[in-house]
């Protein structure tokens, strides 16, 4: 068997792109790996293409070594949108190789340890805020709309969610420092009114979803860790699933996670075990995030097992469309250490239509696929129905274009 096309697909999810890498053979068989970033949907391409020669002709089923191989190529400018597009390929390569033996991916990875993953609803009320004139949701005018949304997520089977730092009005925002919040936006330091607002979104989500209920807080980047640790401290009394938020430091997130009751997660922009490393040895987090898109596979199971042998569980990072959802969950089936799984509710009308077959999700968990490979493919009918760029759009970021984010400022 040998590989005889590598191409990079976009389709438009609405208000951000995904990117899928397709790998072709002279088997008549064809792998998918999805590298979504939402960001530099262009430069994946381009870094997909820039390692074609050293595929095309190539047997796809030693995937290890051609990873290698890629990762020689790119090692000067190791991670970012180049490693994205190894993931990608390899993903596609992993795809190919279960499908000739005609076995799910998570069988060469020892076979699965469950059946089904438990989900949290992620970017619940977040996406609403930001797209609900896209998405035909519910307004978030007040926090009775919270709450309601709130128990929308309890009655739809889920026992965990995540949200941002939403501010139900008209129209309900997102607070993004740096973009949206007027000057001295890279200070990283909330301000009293927006710790108020931290405690009342949770204390709101909190009351309508009951003790039982998972809450997760993303931070993202945007405090320092003076900053970081005044929220925490200020959760404790809900008693959060956890406060995510990134950083760079590993002993940065050291020291939010000894000071404060309320657990941490953190690393999902991180790539390749030696990124990890620092961070697990140190116990620097109480969950590790992973992202299998920008990982690729074998490298997330790796991480996945490394963080075990510190006692750490793992989550994965998703919110793109249900081909990485399966990613995400075939990387769910190997591992013993997995806490819960990421899944975006609140999405495009034909997010399903896009894969052949989607994802079961129900009673707040998603089901493991039995098929060949990822279990779906992606139908690219579908795709060429949905084109990024769409003709006459303009590139957005996080549901606005430069001239709201102007208007924002």
């Amino acid at each position: 068997m040998k590989i005889t096309g590598v191409e990079t697909l976009h389709a438009d999810g609405g208000w951000r792109p995904w990117t899928f890498v397709k790998v072709t053979t002279d088997a008549g068989i064809t792998g998918w790996g999805e590298c979504s970033d939402n960001r530099s949907p262009h430069g994946i391409a381009g870094c997909v293409r820039d390692m074609t020669d050293l595929l095309i002709g190539q047997d796809p089923r030693p995937v290890e070594r051609l990873y290698w191989d890629m990762l020689r190529r790119t090692r000067q400018n190791l991670g970012g949108v180049t490693h994205k597009a190894i993931a990608g390929v390899e993903l596609a390569l992993w795809d190919i190789k279960a499908k000739a033996l005609g076995v799910p991916v998570y069988e060469l990875f020892g076979g699965p340890m469950r059946d089904r993953m438990r989900l949290y609803w992620s970017h619940c009320g977040t996406t609403r805020a930001r797209l609900g004139h896209v998405l035909g949701t519910p307004p978030l005018k007040t926090y009775d709309d919270l709450a309601a949304l709130g128990r929308e997520v309890v009655a739809k089977g889920f026992t965990a969610l995540k949200t941002n730092m939403v501010i139900p009005g008209e129209p309900a925002t997102v607070y993004f420092p740096g973009f949206a919040s007027g000057i001295n936006t890279t200070d990283g330091a909330p301000t009293v009114e927006i710790l108020g607002a931290i405690e009342k979104l949770i204390g709101t989500f909190r009351d309508a979803v009951g003790p039982k209920v998972g809450l997760c807080l993303d931070l993202n980047y945007n405090f320092r860790t003076e900053g970081v640790l005044r929220v925490a401290k200020l959760l404790e009394q809900f008693d959060m699933q956890w406060v995510e938020y990134d950083n760079w430091d590993p002993q940065a997130l050291l020291q939010i996670k000894q000071s404060t009751s309320t657990r941490l997660a953190s690393c999902e922009s991180l790539v390749t075990t030696r990124q990890y490393r620092p961070f697990l040895e140190l116990h620097a987090v109480d969950v590790a995030i992973i992202d299998v898109p920008w990982n690729g596979f074998s490298q997330s199971v790796q991480i996945g097992r490394m963080a075990e042998c510190y006692e750490i569980n793992i989550a994965p990072h998703n919110y793109y469309s249900h081909l990485a959802d399966l990613h995400s969950l075939h990387l769910c089936a190997v591992l013993p250490n997995v806490r819960i799984m990421e899944i975006d509710i609140d999405d495009v009308a034909w997010k399903k239509d896009l894969v052949t077959r989607a994802p079961q999700i129900r009673d707040g968990h998603i089901f493991l696929p039995d098929g060949p490979g990822w279990g779906a493919d992606i139908d690219e009918e579908v795709l060429r129905a949905h084109p990024w760029p769409a003709k006459g759009s303009k590139p957005m970021f996080y549901g606005m274009d430069a001239e709201q984010m102007a208007r924002r400022a």
